[in-house]
């Protein structure tokens, strides 16, 4: 069964780790995350863009093939199904769908507006047991269309929407989304530090997680960042390896051109990319494991 979010966030934030979300785009995305997970024993939370949804048919298609294979796999791990970067509109559509989780990014409106919208979704959300996150200040580069610069949040503006009662909050402190460009100046720390002082304790969330140095992911978490979001890791990955199938010509070969073998290389490499031992993405899966076979203990 699917999950909230809410419980994994908040055990993350007490124990001082994060919880890795990772945007789903098709069956073989799904399978492959679930079944790292489950190997890792931690928690996870699926992401679905807007523009992923609508690549997949819609919201229902994509909570039906989500909780079928979460019960096909036989996964035990908490699963969270959490819209990402949601419209008004969206968020609705989400509901409706089955999601256990919505992020309403409400953050190109207008302060006013953002908080008014956030609050009536807060109230239906946790109405009906789901976890919502909200967004202050805009996550740069582009993902469905849309594009930030990259702003840092007003702290000030940040405690306005946590105050509201989301269970996570996105606050941009110089994070983007797909690849980081060479002259990129890193994380905004002082940002961090000071939306952390002024929302408590109050899950963060840190977008744009591919190509972060482990370093800054280290004290964003120090910094209180409990759910890190990736994406694009993943996508080069996946395609890095179906790339090197076919120049090799083993679409050739046989009936390599049947999908099942097609998208095999990419489908282990998204597994691969998820557990590797050098990177971002298994630092999170690992701090959280020690957790939950810490709690499993007690």
């Amino acid at each position: 069964m699917l999950v909230s979010a809410k419980e994994m966030l908040d055990k993350a934030k007490a124990g001082h780790y994060a919880v890795g979300q990772f945007n789903i785009n098709n069956l073989e995305w799904t399978k492959s995350i679930l079944l790292t997970a489950q190997e890792l024993k931690s928690p996870v939370i699926l992401g679905v863009s807007e523009g992923a949804g609508k690549y997949m048919t819609g919201f229902k298609t994509v909570a039906a093939m989500v909780k079928a294979m979460d019960e096909e796999l036989g996964i035990t791990v908490p699963v969270a199904l959490h819209l990402d970067h949601g419209t008004y509109e969206g968020c609705y559509k989400c509901i409706k769908a089955g999601f256990t989780s919505i992020m309403f990014d409400g953050s190109h409106y207008p302060i006013e507006e953002n908080v008014e919208k956030t609050k009536e979704l807060v109230a239906v959300a946790h109405q009906l047991g789901l976890s919502i996150e909200a967004e202050v200040g805009s996550i740069g580069g582009e993902e469905d269309g849309v594009i930030g610069m990259g702003e840092c949040a007003d702290p000030n503006e940040c405690k306005a929407i946590a105050d509201l009662g989301v269970d996570m909050l996105a606050a941009g402190i110089g994070n983007i989304h797909g690849k980081y460009p060479a002259n990129w100046p890193g994380l905004s720390f002082e940002t961090l530090a000071a939306v952390q002082e002024k929302t408590g304790m109050i899950p963060l969330v840190l977008h744009g997680g591919t190509g972060i140095p482990e370093d800054m992911i280290k004290k964003a978490i120090e910094l209180g960042v409990s759910k890190i979001n990736v994406n694009t890791e993943c996508q080069l990955s996946f395609a890095a390896a179906t790339r090197k199938y076919i120049e090799a010509g083993k679409d050739l070969e046989g009936k390599g051109f049947d999908p099942r073998k097609l998208l095999a290389p990419g489908t282990d490499a998204i597994k691969a990319t998820v557990k590797r031992e050098d990177g971002i993405i298994w630092f999170i899966f690992l701090v959280s494991l020690r957790s939950h076979k810490s709690r499993l203990a007690l």
